[in-house]
């Protein structure tokens, strides 16, 4: 075999395949690759990568106020699509750059990819642009650029075309400010036929920057014939916002309901010029509006800063439930807690690491731990200095727990049901037709009723669910052991509908829900306590005519051959009197429940249709509140409800049945 490297053996190329040589290689100088592969530098070429161009504008003007070099920014949309961003910062040196004699230090900075003054940390501690590609990005994808540069006592000024200089720098005397103005057009080109800066993504911009530095003055300007309806931007306007975030707050929540009258808000200088702010209120909306920026750059897909704001509110929170005796807090996450709050994060740190050029995304991973630091010890201490708000807030955040987790459930019963059908409890014996209509559900108690009416019913609609003893009585107890309650569990799985904002009448495997236990104070006490749960859990079942009362009889009558049965003792008296005329030798037999019944009297009086009574559960529209009130005083958590209700009707008993 020929030596790996370069024996006497060539191959020849394949024929069809092109030559490929070192010719092919091609070498893309200066900003040619910018014109070439915006995609690379700015995401694209749509309206959102067009207007990274004012974003890179707004940072470097942003850049000097945040170095104190500059109070005032300006920005003036011409008619003719111009935009222009104007500091008073210090101006971009003009004098020759000492590895390129012959061009300006301004030149090479619009000229050349990775040139600027923010590689070494001296000039600015803290900026948005540490790329050194954001100017030199603009004027190649920029149809025309003008730049003014005014410093010591002289205005210069110098012209570009597509990333090319057309003029010299040329300057002027009589200079009375300092600053830079760089006046840019988008290349159509490169952005299409319809490349302009729409007047209220810059202006919202704009705004956003005089709220990332309290104090600083952001003019704004604009062609009126630009600003089109239902465009209500104004033509001219100026901003300052002395608290910063907290004015950006305010302006937030204005037509909006807070949970917390005084916002969490702070400012807290680091080491090395750098800094952390923040402003944060809770409303009673789901959605999270939070906004974050480092070193005044927009971080639209957050970060590691907005990670490190996430764990120290949930941690502080946390640690404050549990200070409080609420255990429930331990199972809090951050969504639970940053649901419904709104605000802004604002970082400042050296050399911050972003995803992309165009910086949307913040990758410094000690980002993390210092905001986390920052927040939590600050959050700690707004809770514990305003308990009544802090413990608003923790109620409304564990109430979105309670949802987010039985949404959870509802999402894994899904799941299981998609995997394995319909998993029924083990103690359901289903009927066999499809579909929910003229179906009915039986629920009884225990295991000795729920084989009679298993034996009793008609297989093909009629179904029964056995429930073990009394129910877990809905109204006193917590969420906590509604959901652990194995009984209501499998009662919620069997009907299939869902409970609460969950409840959809529309996947209710059964036409009626018929309950049906003993004809005794138990039975009474079993069937309010199912009622409770259905009023609580499922009103929707209710107010659509699914519930249903059985009524199984209390006792037999029989004398010569003949036989009925009563309800009650009042239907008994009825019955001997018109019935038996009052005869004697009628025996009467009490039944102890439904399991002492056979399976044939049980089908003839209770379940079989056109010989049984069945009445609906109803509540009056007029008798909503009502009934309400005497869900919770009955079965609430009051016991003292409960007493009063006794002593108050005790008179009205005449006999008890125990």
């Amino acid at each position: 075999m020929a030596d790996l490297f370069g024996g006497p053996e060539r191959r020849r190329p394949g024929r069809g395949k092109a030559a490929y040589s070192a010719a092919d290689i091609e070498v893309l100088e200066g900003l040619e690759p910018v014109r070439r592969r915006p995609g690379m530098f700015i995401g694209g070429t749509d309206e959102r990568a067009l207007h990274q161009l004012a974003a890179e504008l707004l940072d470097n003007a942003m850049d000097e106020v945040v170095v104190g070099a500059a109070s005032r920014i300006e920005v003036d949309l011409a008619g003719d699509g111009t935009l222009t961003v104007r500091d008073n910062g210090r101006g971009i040196p003009v004098d020759p750059h000492p590895k390129f004699p012959r061009r300006s230090a301004l030149e090479v900075i619009l000229t050349t990819l990775h040139s600027g003054g923010k590689f070494g940390g001296t000039v600015y501690q803290t900026s948005g642009g540490l790329h050194g590609v954001g100017l030199s990005v603009v004027n190649a994808l920029s149809e025309a650029l003008r730049v003014e540069v005014a410093r010591e006592d002289r205005v210069w000024t110098q012209r570009y075309r597509r990333g090319q200089p057309i003029t010299k720098l040329i300057a002027a005397n009589g200079g009375n400010g300092r600053g830079t103005a760089v006046s840019v057009r988008p290349d159509a080109e490169v952005f299409g036929p319809d490349a302009a800066f729409r007047p209220a993504r810059v202006f919202r911009m704009a705004r956003a920057k005089a709220y990332l530095h309290g104090g600083v003055e952001v003019r704004w300007r604009c062609d009126p014939a630009l600003i089109k309806a239902p465009d209500q931007t104004p033509a001219e306007a100026t901003f300052v916002f002395p608290d910063g975030l907290d004015d950006y707050l305010r302006e937030l929540l204005k037509g909006r309901e807070s949970l917390t009258p005084t916002s969490f808000a702070g400012r807290v200088a680091l080491s090395g010029g750098g800094r952390i702010e923040w402003a944060i209120a809770w409303t009673a909306d789901e959605e999270t509006a939070l906004s974050s920026y480092c070193n005044a750059i927009p971080t639209a897909e957050g970060g590691t800063h907005e990670a490190g704001l996430r764990s120290g509110l949930t941690k502080a929170l946390k640690a404050f439930g549990e200070l409080t005796g609420n255990r429930r807090a331990v199972l809090l996450t951050a969504d639970d807690v940053l649901s419904g709050a709104i605000g802004a994060l604002s970082l400042f740190i050296r050399e911050p690491q972003f995803a992309g050029q165009t910086k949307e995304r913040l990758a410094n991973p000690e980002a993390t731990k210092l905001v986390d630091g920052v927040i939590r010890d600050h959050f700690d201490h707004w809770l514990s200095g305003a308990p009544e708000v802090a413990n608003t807030l923790l109620g409304s955040v564990l109430e979105r727990l309670e949802e987010r987790l039985r949404r959870r459930e509802e999402r894994e019963s899904r799941h299981k049901s998609a995997v394995r059908k319909v998993r029924l409890p083990g103690k359901l014996a289903d009927c066999s037709r499809d579909g929910p209509e003229g179906t009915e559900l039986f629920l009884v108690e225990g295991d000795s009723a729920g084989g009679s009416a298993k034996q009793a019913r008609e297989r093909s609609f009629q179904a029964v669910l056995s429930l073990r003893g009394k129910i877990l009585n809905v109204a006193s107890a917590g969420q906590d052991k509604l959901r652990s309650n194995q009984e209501l569990a499998d009662l919620t799985q069997a009907l299939g509908c869902g409970v609460r904002e969950r409840f959809s009448e529309r996947d209710l495997r059964y036409d009626k829900i018929v309950i049906m236990t003993d004809a005794d104070v138990d039975g009474a006490h079993i069937a309010a306590l199912l009622l409770t749960f259905f009023y609580r859990e499922m009103p929707g079942l209710i107010r659509s005519g699914h519930l249903y009362l059985a009524q199984p009889p209390l006792y037999r009558l029989s004398h010569g051959g003949r036989i009925v049965y009563a309800r009650d003792d009042a239907d008994r008296d009825r019955q001997m009197r018109e019935v038996f005329g009052d005869k004697g030798g009628v025996d009467v037999s009490r039944f102890k429940g439904l399991g002492e019944m056979m399976p044939a009297q049980l089908r003839e009086t209770t379940m079989r249709l056109g010989h049984r009574t069945l009445l609906r559960v109803e509540i009056a529209a007029a008798e909503q509140d009502e009934t309400g009130q005497a869900v919770e005083r009955l079965m609430g958590r009051n016991p003292e409800l409960r007493l009063a209700f006794i002593q108050e009707r005790a008179p009205e008993v005449s006999d008890l049945d125990i």
